[in-house]
């Protein structure tokens, strides 16, 4: 069963015995310091093993006195100005450790020297953004590609709703075959955006239809005035983060033992990169200017 999304108080929570953990997926720091507590009880109420924690880092520190630990950090997050920090408490002592330290040293090297180092290659498919009416094809893709999923991406409904929010699916297909898929997930507030979601049929493979997806994506997102790209890639995976590298991203840290994806836990690596500045090309109704008192602390300037 798919973890829940839900409110506390003002802030926006993901949590459940899928993941094991509680995320904090937005917060507002006005529910500081009394969340931290409550975030607390709730885990061990429900025996989780970790509080996953995303937050401006003006109010890291109070989660630091709260025994979370910093496990990565994308510079100018929030509105292009204000670095996120990714934090983690954990409430069992194996959920801490990293169960394939080799193995996700060789990944992250083996992307590190692969930086910066492609040219993106034309592929023979249709690339197109999807409509409501490829949900059906891109849930049947993501159940093939993916055991468990940290969202229910298998649920061509939880597809279709998300389209008319805040993301948007790029696709290629083959005929009438949906060969790769990947999404944009938007804050136009925060003038953020999580590139997610990969997945390519295996029979597919290794023809970098993810290096290709990606930089449409980077494309599509520069012109909605968005500002950082990132993305929460498996760290044992050489194929996503390699693509990432490939592309520019800069490493930011490890999720250790953070999601639950293609059948059990794994830690994630976090990968950013900075928008190129195409403000002047989009509408003032597409890129409203929102303030950043949000993310600060009170008194505090930008």
């Amino acid at each position: 069963m798919p973890d829940t999304i839900e409110s506390l108080h003002q802030s926006k929570i993901q949590h459940g015995s899928e993941n094991d953990r509680i995320y904090l997926m937005h917060l507002d720091p006005g529910d500081i310091p009394e969340i931290l507590d409550e975030l607390d009880k709730m885990a061990k109420k429900n025996h989780y093993g970790k509080i996953f924690a995303k937050v401006p880092e003006p109010v890291a520190e109070a989660f630091q006195k709260h025994d979370f630990r910093i496990e990565a950090r994308i510079p100018k997050f929030f509105n292009g100005r204000v670095a996120a920090l990714f934090l983690g408490k954990y409430f069992k002592a194996e959920r801490q450790l990293e169960p394939k330290a080799d193995l996700a040293e060789q990944v992250l090297a083996a992307a590190k020297s692969k930086a910066d180092s492609t040219l993106i290659d034309a592929v023979p498919y249709k690339f197109r953004l999807a409509t409501p009416q490829d949900a059906d094809a891109i849930a049947t893709v993501y159940r093939e590609v993916f055991k468990t999923y940290p969202f229910p991406i298998h649920d061509p409904q939880y597809i279709a709703h998300t389209m008319t929010e805040n993301v948007l699916y790029f696709t290629l297909w083959e005929n009438e075959a949906l060969v790769a898929v990947a999404s944009c997930e938007m804050s136009k507030q925060e003038k953020n955006v999580e590139m997610t979601d990969f997945a390519t049929r295996p029979k597919y493979r290794g023809q970098g239809t993810a290096v290709y997806l990606l930089e449409r994506m980077e494309q599509v997102m520069s012109q909605h005035g968005l500002k950082t790209a990132y993305t929460i890639a498996r760290a044992y995976s050489f194929g996503m983060n390699i693509t990432f590298a490939k592309l520019g991203y800069t490493y930011g840290g490890t999720l250790t033992q953070n999601t639950n994806i293609a059948g059990s836990l794994e830690s994630m690596n976090v990968w950013y990169k900075p928008l190129p500045d195409l403000v002047s090309e989009v509408s003032s109704e597409m890129m409203p200017n929102t303030p950043l008192n949000w993310v600060l602390h009170k008194g505090e300037s930008p």
